[in-house]
């Protein structure tokens, strides 16, 4: 081999063999030898459109892009002039059914009864009378000294004031005995479909006022007051500030010692130097291949599996899809399931 070939091979394998010492030096180590584990990721959270249930014209809506609202806090609220006149109605028909029930169990004053049984006694009384009109009428008949028709007309008032006796006898043994059971059952049912009327009125007159659902800062106001409401048009985005995490992806080699619950520490370039407070609290149970979005020194098309890294965000500064770097200690314990490394004062948790 001629001498200068020879003097151009040796610099090329130099600098071949400097490269894949560089390329294998440069990667990062994240084998079990090393003590933390290093990923990247970003802030993700939690957003929800809020919408009403009803349709009706917005009245007030009571935040502003930026707010911080806390959980039950009235957001919107709608024009509720039909629903209050809608509930008036149904508890006003509540208390009539309830009226009619009343007096079927209660049954008949004692007034009522004392007044039946006067009318049963001058029905007797008048029935006993018309008897002996009768008889003596057709006694005289037999005799040819009354005609035939009184004699008639006689028994025909007789036989009204025995069938007016028996009515008002029953009518008072009605009183006395009280209402059937059937017709206090259908009384009780006919208060219980008014009450169950009161409560879907209450519901729809408390759907005219739209509370936040957690805590959370408003993101954006879709409509604004005047406009239309329906349960199908949002009107206020909400992001949910509590909990949040960063998303990042862990290596197959990693999943044998990373635990949901173990502690971590965020930190971000837009706070240099500082270290947020945090916990593994999902490791994806299935596979995927390794995002483009991803930040990691070498982007291959490996296999990962997302994980989720919630944070303690006490001052809000960690916000969504903030790029984050997250280090997680292979001698950290697992935390209990359901606690948290936050501060109970956090105002976050």
């Amino acid at each position: 081999m001629p001498k200068r070939v020879r003097i151009l091979i040796v610099p090329l394998v130099l600098i071949l063999g400097g490269a894949v010492a560089w390329f294998f030096w440069d990667k990062p180590a994240t084998t079990p030898t090393t003590r933390h584990l290093t990923l990247y990721g970003n802030i993700d959270l939690r957003q929800v459109n809020l919408a009403f249930n009803d349709a009706a014209r917005i009245e007030h809506i009571l935040v502003q892009v930026g707010d911080k609202v806390a959980p039950g806090e009235v957001i919107a609220t709608l024009d509720a002039r039909r629903y209050a006149a809608a509930l008036a109605a149904a508890i006003a028909q509540r208390a009539a059914n309830q009226a009619q029930l009343d007096k079927l169990i209660n049954g008949s004053r004692p007034e009522d009864i004392e007044r039946l049984r006067a009318l049963v006694a001058a029905d007797q009384a008048d029935l006993t009378n018309l008897e002996s009109t009768y008889r003596r009428i057709a006694n005289l008949a037999t005799q040819k000294m009354a005609a035939a028709q009184e004699r008639d007309t006689a028994r025909a008032a007789r036989d009204a004031a025995s069938a007016r006796l028996k009515a008002d006898e029953a009518s008072l043994k009605l009183a006395i005995i009280g209402a059937r059971v059937e017709d206090i059952n259908q009384a009780r049912a006919a208060v219980d479909a008014a009450s169950a009327q009161v409560q879907t009125a209450q519901i729809n007159l408390d759907d005219t006022t739209l509370k936040s659902p957690s805590v959370g800062i408003v993101r954006n106001r879709i409509i604004e007051p005047g406009d239309m409401a329906s349960p199908a048009q949002p009107v206020i985005t909400l992001a949910l500030t509590d909990p949040i995490w960063a998303r990042v992806y862990l290596s197959e080699p990693d999943l044998g010692w990373v635990r949901e619950g173990m502690s971590a520490t965020l930190s971000s370039d837009s706070f240099p130097g500082k270290t947020f407070t945090g916990w593994v609290g999902y490791v994806s149970p299935t596979a995927e291949f390794t995002p483009k979005t991803v930040e990691t020194p070498t982007v291959r098309t490996d296999l990962v599996y997302q994980a989720r890294v919630y944070a303690c965000n006490p001052n809000h500064e960690l916000r969504l899809g903030m790029p984050v770097t997250v280090q997680i200690a292979r001698s950290a314990k697992p935390i209990a399931r359901g606690e948290t490394p936050c501060s109970p004062l956090d105002p976050a948790h």
